[in-house]
C-alpha cells in the first residue's frame, strides 16, 4: 500500500469510496510480493499495480463489484503453468489478491496510519481475508511496536484473537515483512479458519557507506534508487560534504569505526542494514571491519579494494582477532562480476550484490539458469 498511499489518502480525506486491491500471498513465479496494491478510484481512474499487468483486469472487474456491494473478496489468479496464460498470469505464478472498500467509514484509522508511515514510525495493519464467518472478513487492527506508547486500534472480532495476531504482527514489523498468517476462528495457535494478512511498514532500512570517494556518490545514488535511507561517513571533511552527496539522506563527518560504533550503540543498526566500506585504507578499514564484522545481525558488510588489498586487509584483521567465521561475512572484493570499471557501473554491481545476497540469487545469467525467475527467500527490507 506505501506506493499507492498518497492518492488513497487525498481520496480518503475528500470522503470517496475506494476498491483496495492488495497481493496478500503469492507461489512460484509471481510477479510482484506481499503487499503490492492497486487501486480502483471514484471515477475509474487505477492506480498501481499487482501483478506488473498480468491480472489487472481481472482485478479492476472484481473491484467494481466489491465497491458496489461492499463485500470484500480474496479471489487466487493463476492455476498452474499449463493454463496460466488463460486466466491473465502468462508469468505460470499464483497470487492471491484481496479487494476491499477503503473509506471513513471502513478504515477510519487511515489518516494516522498514513502519517506514521510518512514520518518513519513503524506501524502494522492486520487485516482479516478469510473466515468460517463472512462477517469477521474486513476486519481490521493497527499495531504500533510495544514501546511506541499509543493504543492499538480496531479489532479483529476478539480479545483472543487480537493478542494472537498482535504478538506474531510485531515480530513482521520488526523484520519489516508482510505476510498472511493463519489461526482458528478465534485466534487460535492451532487450527485454520482465519487468514490475516499483515501490512508491516517500517522505517527504511539503512545503507552506510564509508568513503567520500567517486564510488561512494554513485553507491550512494543506487542506494536511495532501491529505497534505502543512506549515510556517507568519513573522517576527513574536505571530502565529505553534502555537495559531493546530494543523493545522500545524511553525510557525516567522523572516523568510521566510531561512528559505526555510536550507531549500533543507539540501536540505529539492525538486521536489515547494508555497509559498503569503499576506503580501502587500512587506517579506517581495519578498525571499521573490526566492529561490522562483529556484528550479530547486519544484512550485508563489503569492503572495496584490489585482490592484494583484500589479503592484506584480511591478515590485518586476523591479527586483531577476527575470526575465519566473522571474515566470512565480508564480501571483499565488493560487489559482482560484471567487469565494472566506472564509478556508476561499480555501483550497480554492488547493488546486484545486495540483492542477490538479501534474495538468495546466484548472481549468474538467468538465460543460463533454469528454475523460478523470482526467488522465494525473505527480504530483510
Amino acid at each position: 500500500m506505501r506506493d499507492v498511499l498518497p492518492k488513497l489518502r487525498e481520496w480518503w480525506r475528500t470522503g470517496e469510496t475506494v476498491a483496495l486491491g492488495t497481493v496478500v500471498s503469492t507461489f512460484k513465479s509471481a510477479p510482484r510480493p506481499p503487499g503490492a496494491a492497486m487501486l480502483v478510484g471514484p471515477g475509474g481512474e487505477v492506480v498501481g499495480s499487482v501483478s506488473g499487468g498480468c491480472v489487472e483486469g481481472a482485478v479492476y472487474e472484481l473491484a467494481t463489484r466489491v465497491v458496489a456491494d461492499r463485500q470484500p473478496v480474496l479471489e487466487r489468479y493463476g492455476v498452474s503453468d499449463d493454463d496460466a496464460f488463460a486466466v491473465g498470469l502468462t508469468c505460470g505464478g499464483i497470487l492471491d489478491v484481496f479487494v476491499e472498500v477503503v473509506d471513513k467509514e471502513s478504515f477510519p484509522q487511515l489518516e494516522e496510519v498514513a502519517a506514521d508511515i510518512e514520518a518513519g514510525r513503524p506501524v502494522a495493519v492486520a487485516t482479516v481475508v478469510a473466515h468460517d464467518d463472512p462477517a469477521h472478513v474486513g476486519r481490521r487492527l493497527v499495531i504500533r511496536p510495544h514501546d511506541d506508547g499509543r493504543a492499538d486500534e480496531g479489532s479483529l472480532g476478539s480479545e483472543r484473537a487480537d493478542d494472537a495476531v498482535t504478538a506474531d504482527a510485531r515480530g513482521l514489523l520488526a523484520s519489516g515483512r508482510s505476510e498472511t498468517l493463519h489461526y482458528g476462528p478465534d485466534g487460535e495457535r492451532r487450527g485454520e479458519g482465519m487468514a490475516v494478512f499483515v501490512s508491516s511498514y517500517a522505517p527504511k532500512p539503512r545503507m552506510l557507506v564509508f568513503g567520500a570517494i567517486d564510488f561512494a556518490a554513485s553507491t550512494a545514488r543506487m542506494g536511495s534508487f532501491l529505497g534505502y535511507q543512506v549515510t556517507v561517513c568519513d573522517a576527513r571533511p574536505i571530502f565529505t560534504t553534502e555537495r559531493r552527496f546530494p543523493e545522500a539522506d545524511e553525510v557525516v563527518v567522523k572516523w568510521p569505526h566510531v561512528y559505526l560504533r555510536e550507531e549500533v550503540d543507539a540501536g540505529r543498526v539492525d538486521a536489515r542494514t547494508v555497509i559498503c566500506v569503499l576506503t580501502h585504507d587500512p587506517k579506517f578499514d581495519v578498525p571499521l571491519l573490526e566492529v561490522a564484522l562483529r556484528l550479530p545481525e547486519v544484512a550485508y558488510v563489503g569492503a572495496m579494494g584490489s585482490r592484494r588489498t583484500h589479503d592484506d586487509r584480511n591478515a590485518r584483521l586476523r591479527e586483531a582477532g577476527l575470526t575465519d567465521a566473522e571474515l566470512a561475512r565480508l564480501s571483499s572484493p565488493i560487489g559482482l562480476d560484471l567487469g565494472a570499471r566506472t564509478p556508476e557501473e561499480t555501483a550497480v554491481s554492488i547493488a546486484a550484490e545486495i540483492i542477490a545476497s538479501q534474495w538468495g540469487g546466484s548472481g549468474e545469467r538467468l538465460a543460463a539458469s533454469a528454475g523460478p525467475v523470482h526467488h522465494n527467500g525473505a527480504r530483510p527490507t
